[in-house]
């Protein structure tokens, strides 16, 4: 079972509590709690999280380094569980609830994330291990608690309401901010640490693993999961904290989303690719014109290469042909213009390694092609680990290094 799980909202909220009152006394009184059951409660966690979260003397305790840096975290979390709930008893036009980690528990928690995942509570149960009745009356519990429903019946499935689908992104974004914590204790006795994060075609052939190997030289310790999805997939799993970090995307404008920030990486041009053989290959340097006259194979409306090609053929004053297939998957792309006189528009990386094997080739056009913005995409209000620092710290620097080349 996810460690997380095991943790009492109640105790941790009392941490906060009990650094500002500086005595177990002080703060007993405050989360009405008797003084043995609190520190009771602090022995259990600190033996959960096998460290120390608090200094002992005779005139009160304070927070050890590693408690205060949990105590951060722990404070993080729970201001998205306030947001979470205030987010439901506002939109049911109800008053706001006080002492939200008295009210409900990470068992209900867990329960209504599982089954707004799998819109199931059968299969939710099977997930988190659980029995389909204890799943039920958790979530049951948590919607009494919040005066809100949050999943009605489909059927013989159960859909979660808007409401629940924004109630359940705050959750896991504290689940994520705990998990954030439990790391940061890890790597403080261990070393290492973890990152996570999303990468998309442009990056992949070259950036990326560029990037992953120089990091695994200076971080021997440290894990990094990488998961390849299509864009709007990577940008819901960062903006739910399932992610850390989305890399080799090209700059949207507008931003995505109001909570997400893009860093520049480094500018990327683009080229339109054909088979070696292809007949403009022959011609030199082609025209406007030319490309008119073969299939187009480009992604969908709405993505960023897609308008980059519509920009292509704007700025010489010519409307974009019809392309004869959509596709968004790089590879598709690629095999495709292995078999006729198909183009596309792609980045150097992406056909790098056939144009060196001679199978694609670029088509030059008068007047060049095109750059790009490429960024690296994180929440606006990820408190990263030192280690994942370093790690965005060291893509912006191979970022710089790609745009100014070493001699």
């Amino acid at each position: 079972m996810d460690s997380i799980y095991a943790l009492n909202l109640r105790h941790l909220a009392a941490l906060s509590v009990i650094a500002r009152a500086g005595s177990m006394s002080a703060a007993a009184e405050q989360v009405s709690l008797s003084q043995p059951a609190l520190a009771q409660a602090i022995g259990k966690l600190e033996r959960l999280l096998d460290i120390r979260l608090f200094e002992r003397q005779a005139v009160g305790v304070h927070p050890t380094v590693s408690g205060q840096a949990w105590i951060i975290r722990v404070e993080r979390a729970l201001r998205y569980l306030t947001q979470a709930v205030r987010l439901v008893r506002r939109s049911a036009r109800l008053a706001p609830l006080a002492q939200i980690e008295r009210r409900v528990s990470m068992v209900q928690l867990r329960a209504l994330v599982a089954v707004e995942h799998c819109s199931s509570y059968a299969v939710a149960a099977e997930q988190i291990g659980l029995s389909q009745p204890a799943v039920y009356r958790a979530v049951q519990e948590l919607q009494d608690a919040l005066g809100a429903e949050l999943l009605v019946r489909a059927g013989r499935a159960v859909r979660p309401t808007d409401l629940a689908s924004r109630f359940v992104r705050f959750v896991r974004l504290m689940l994520a901010e705990l998990r954030t914590g439990l790391d940061e204790i890890a790597a403080g006795k261990h070393g290492g640490g973890r990152i996570s994060i999303g990468t998309l075609p442009m990056a992949r052939p070259l950036f990326l693993p560029d990037l992953l190997a120089r990091f695994a030289g200076a971080h021997p310790a440290a894990s990094v999961e990488v998961r390849e999805a299509p864009y709007g997939e990577l940008l819901m799993a960062l903006r739910h904290g399932d992610i850390d970090l989305v890399i080799g995307g090209a700059l949207r404008e507008p931003a995505p989303a109001n909570d997400v920030e893009q860093e520049h990486l480094f500018d990327d041009e683009l080229f339109i690719v054909g088979n070696s053989a292809h007949p403009l290959r022959r011609k030199g340097t082609a025209t406007i014109q030319d490309l008119l006259a073969y299939p187009w194979a480009v992604p969908a409306l709405g993505v960023p290469m897609r308008r980059n090609w519509e920009t292509l053929f704007r700025t010489h004053g010519v409307e974009p042909p019809t392309p004869r297939i959509e596709c968004g998957s790089v590879l598709v792309t690629r095999g495709l213009m292995l078999k006729g006189e198909w183009l596309t528009l792609m980045s150097l990386d992406q056909f790098l390694f056939e144009r060196q094997a001679g199978a694609l080739a670029e088509i030059p056009i008068e007047g060049g092609v095109l750059r790009r913005r490429i960024v690296m995409t994180r929440r606006s209000d990820w408190r990263p680990t030192a280690m994942q620092e370093g790690f965005a710290a060291m893509a912006h620097a191979m970022g710089a290094e790609r745009m100014h080349p070493l001699p």
